[in-house]
């Protein structure tokens, strides 16, 4: 994993590069994150580590699964990968694609995790409240875990906030055990 995430990194960042550099970075994402989602599906993964498809096949194969959704240059980059047997590595990229772009757009998408579903004012109080907090435009997408018994927890980022009434049991459990 540590060695994919060190091979990924350069291919990433000059995607990124060039992708601000034209303006381009929300059709970047919707290219990379379809053309990630094509490689991660196993029987395409499995075809693209057959060496009985050349080159050419495997990239083809990608594009023409992608459609008109990839753009040229994304056609070439994915042929530049194949070439370079780095195209197993496109989810990796596509991931630090999105992280170099956030970071860029000062955005973070988080989590609410709660018990119940929440009003929509509560949702973008505390969505409000974060981005001012974290110096960043906050996207907060809803889930529910009726685990929880009650509470929330937000995931943004590595901040965790647990309120969870499970989450205090677990921790009054802890320390009545100490």
């Amino acid at each position: 994993m540590a060695q994919s995430t060190t091979v990924a990194r350069p291919y990433a960042e000059a995607v990124f590069d060039l992708a601000r550099e034209r303006k381009e970075l929300p059709a970047w994402s919707d290219a990379l994150d379809l053309a990630a989602a094509v490689v991660a599906d196993e029987r395409v993964a499995a075809a693209l580590r057959s060496p009985r498809l050349d080159d050419e096949r495997k990239a083809q194969l990608i594009i023409d699964i992608g459609g008109e959704h990839l753009g040229e240059t994304v056609r070439n980059f994915i042929r530049l990968l194949v070439e370079r047997d780095r195209i197993l590595l496109l989810p990796e990229i596509a991931a630090q694609y999105r992280a170099l772009r956030a970071e860029h757009e000062r955005t973070l998408e988080a989590r609410l995790i709660t018990a119940q579903p929440v009003d929509e004012g509560v949702r973008e109080r505390l969505e409000g409240a974060l981005s001012t907090r974290l110096e960043r435009k906050v996207t907060l997408a809803s889930e529910i875990d009726e685990s929880l018994i009650g509470g929330a927890i937000v995931r943004a980022g590595d901040m965790v906030i647990d309120g969870s009434v499970r989450g205090r049991l677990t921790r009054l459990t802890g320390a009545l055990s100490r």
